[in-house]
């Protein structure tokens, strides 16, 4: 039977949301099979979007009809009977799962004091703990009229009497309590709404049943608030007033609108009141306001704007219209037919949604959740033990927990591409490295904000900085002395951004380097070839592939570099692989793979391969390698024990050395598309300090991946 959670509310807008996506998280890193239920959905007519979003989490694989189980109407028409359908449905969720996140009702149109009371009831037959999430926020007043999303902190005393009263519905529903987060706190008081939870639970210890923590009590953690979670996405915006997208980049929907500026004045009184992130109603009749309003936002001198709102129902006259063609702007510009009073308390009430199409809100909730709660406790508490297992997404974890124990510095040369940006700002929003992007500052900073990304604490240099360039000319001239190159020729070629990029890496103003999302292998590893150059006693530079199968990581080499390689350079990839290995926690036992099976064959290619096996048992006399060897020999134990009996790598070979490029390249694809395997590389193995190249096809989470993975083999050459 699977293990679950439950995770529910005192009151509405506490965000259960970000607590049930970082619980999913962790659980999705220790466990394989994850599943989400939604015990009571917002209805049956507009898809609930948490539970999309959580249902869109890597590693759930769970259809949406599948994952609810009634609505609201359902409830009110006959609690019990709703109650045996959700106990019905959610069983055969739990049946396909290992753990289960179960997330309660919303408060919404039915919210009355009674429904935590109902949440309770449902946990208890669903023989499910609580997480209990209480809002660290009041609803009532906002502390900065123009602020969306901005309320009145809560007390410590205020935050640990609604335990008190949560507590009680908990104990009359007959639940175990599992933990509590505080969530939207005042990060200031949090150690004292800790304590004044801790005394509420220990009130009413006697009547809820708890789960314990590693100190012998229930887990309470406290998140602190965020302004970016809580405010309204301009697509939330566009559903609060009704209204309809005239012009601008629709990609740029999902940006939050953090403040609201009403423009009912002359133009020159609007600019001086320009808020960044904000969002500006303007009555469609001022065109002149709203022309004024784009300039501002083009020149770089005035705020970034989120949005505008025309409101009033009028239309643009054509001149304007064709105006605004000309000028091509990215805001996005919202019609409705409100007036402005109308149009601004709408948007005032939007509220920010968690969900899966921003990605920095995503970044954010989980960052915070990683920040603010042990994950290890909750683990540990909820008695989830690490599977020996190991998923693509557990293996990207690790990735991602090793770079962050020892924080590296990598540069990106591609600052130009939105994918390197996002990518960027979820590496610095997840504390996996810092990073130095290339490219002109004001562009790469602005059209991080037309992303709707944040990358504040990057480093943003330009390749054409004089004191950079002058400086690595010197260093490439002398290097590349001997080839005749002189200072002007190294000035015009450390421009180039891989040039000045790996010249970072060189002179330790980065630990890394990972581009070729915009240029070929050759482009991106050219300069490593010729500055930074290999280690001792390897004589190449070659590529492997971490191949995430279904329960398991392979390394595949060489897939990516070296065409033919000869014998020596097939025993240099093969111990070069086995060391890549190791620095990714993968015991190597290598494969030397070829046509045939021990001396079952015969032939150039297959003497080739017999050499180099024997030059990798005379050089790293350490290491397990079997070869020749066929491919599924060295993968499958039935065909290894007919094809080479009592070997210790045929059938459990975790190294596969490929004897040439086109065979490697091939079968990383095929293996790749055909097995559901996640191909994270080429990692470039052999040099003295790392650059990593990327497909030209990668997707941010393949630049992630790559990041963490350079650091760590960063983090190894400092060692």
């Amino acid at each position: 039977m699977a293990r679950s959670i439950y995770i529910t509310s005192a009151e509405g807008h506490s965000g259960k949301s970000t607590v049930a996506l970082g619980v999913l998280d962790a659980l999705s890193h220790a466990t394989p099979r994850v599943g989400v239920f939604r015990a009571i959905a917002r209805s049956t007519v507009e898809r609930d979007y948490v539970l999309e979003m959580l249902l869109d989490h890597d590693g759930v694989d769970l259809p949406y009809d599948d994952c609810v189980g009634v609505t609201y109407d359902d409830v009110r028409h006959d609690p019990d009977a709703a109650l045996a359908t959700i106990v019905e449905r959610y069983k055969a969720v739990e049946s396909q799962c290992d753990a289960v996140v179960i997330v309660g009702s919303d408060y919404t149109d039915v919210g009355s004091p009674a429904e935590l009371a109902y949440n309770a009831r449902i946990a208890a037959n669903l023989g499910a703990p609580v997480l209990l999430v209480l809002g660290g926020r009041s609803a009532q007043g906002q502390t900065q009229p123009e602020q969306l999303g901005s309320s009145l902190a809560r007390t410590p005393a205020e935050m640990g009497q609604i335990a008190d009263l949560a507590l009680a519905e908990l104990e009359h529903g007959r639940a175990q309590l599992f933990a509590v987060v505080a969530n939207r706190a005042d990060p200031v008081r949090a150690d004292e709404t800790i304590a004044a939870i801790r005394r509420a639970l220990d009130d009413s210890r006697a009547g809820v049943a708890a789960a314990a923590g590693a100190d012998g009590g229930v887990p309470v953690w406290a998140i602190p608030e965020d302004r970016y979670l809580v405010a309204p996405s301009i697509r939330g915006v566009m559903r609060a007033v009704d209204g309809e997208m005239l012009a601008g980049d629709p990609d740029r929907l999902t940006r939050e609108a953090l403040a609201v500026v009403v423009a009912g004045m002359s133009m020159v009184n609007v600019l001086p009141r320009l808020l960044e992130g904000a969002v500006v109603v303007i009555p469609a009749d001022r065109s002149e306001v709203l022309l004024a309003t784009l300039l501002a936002n083009a020149s770089g001198t005035f705020p970034s704007i989120s949005g505008i709102v025309l409101n009033g129902g009028f239309e643009l006259p054509e001149p304007v219209t064709r105006l605004l063609d000309g000028l091509a702007s990215n805001v996005p510009i919202i019609t409705t037919e409100h007036g402005t009073y109308e149009t601004a308390v709408r948007i005032m009430s939007a509220r920010g949604r968690l969900a899966a199409d921003s990605q920095r809100r995503y970044d954010t909730a989980l960052a915070l959740f990683e920040q603010s709660v042990d994950t290890d406790e909750l683990l540990a508490a909820f008695g989830v033990a690490r599977a020996t297992v190991v998923t693509p997404l557990m293996f990207e974890f690790q990735l991602i927990e090793r770079a962050r124990a020892q924080r590296k510095r990598i540069v990106l040369p591609e600052g130009g591409d939105d994918r390197v940006l996002r990518a960027a700002a979820t590496v610095l929003k997840r504390g996996i490295a810092d990073v130095v992007i290339l490219g002109e500052p004001f562009e790469v900073r602005a059209r991080a904000i037309e992303l709707g990304v944040d990358i504040q604490t990057a480093e943003v240099l330009s390749p054409l900085d004089a004191v950079h360039v002058h400086k690595f000319a010197e260093e490439y001239a002398r290097l590349r002395a001997h080839k005749g190159v002189t200072l002007a020729q190294a000035a015009d070629t450390v421009t180039d951004v891989s040039y000045f990029g790996t010249l970072m890496v060189h002179l330790g103003l980065a630990d890394g380097m990972v581009s070729g999302a915009m240029h070929t292998t050759a482009h991106t590893i050219r300069p490593a070839f010729e500055i930074i150059k290999t280690r001792r006693g390897v004589s190449v530079v070659s590529s492997v592939f971490l191949m995430a199968l279904a329960d398991r990581v392979l390394v595949y080499g060489d897939c990516a570099v070296i065409p033919d390689p000869t014998s020596e350079q097939l025993a240099d990839i093969a111990i070069s692989s086995a060391a890549t290995a190791t620095q990714f926690g993968i015991d190597p036992r290598i494969a030397m793979l070829s046509y045939s099976t021990g001396e079952s064959g015969s032939g150039a290619d297959v003497e080739k391969v017999r050499k180099a096996t024997g030059l990798v048992r005379e050089r790293a006399p350490q290491l397990l390698v079997e070869g020749p060897i066929q491919y599924d020999a060295a993968a499958d134990a039935a065909v290894a024990a007919a094809k080479m009996p009592g070997s210790e790598v045929a059938g459990r070979a975790t190294v596969f050395v490929f004897p040439d490029l086109n065979t490697g390249n091939n079968t990383y694809k095929a293996v790749q598309r055909s097995a559901g395997a996640v191909a994270i590389g080429p990692v470039l193995q052999g040099l003295n300090k790392p650059i990593n190249d990327l497909s030209r096809g990668a997707l941010v989470d393949d630049i992630v991946n790559t990041i963490a993975i350079t650091a760590i083999q960063a983090q190894e050459a400092g060692r």
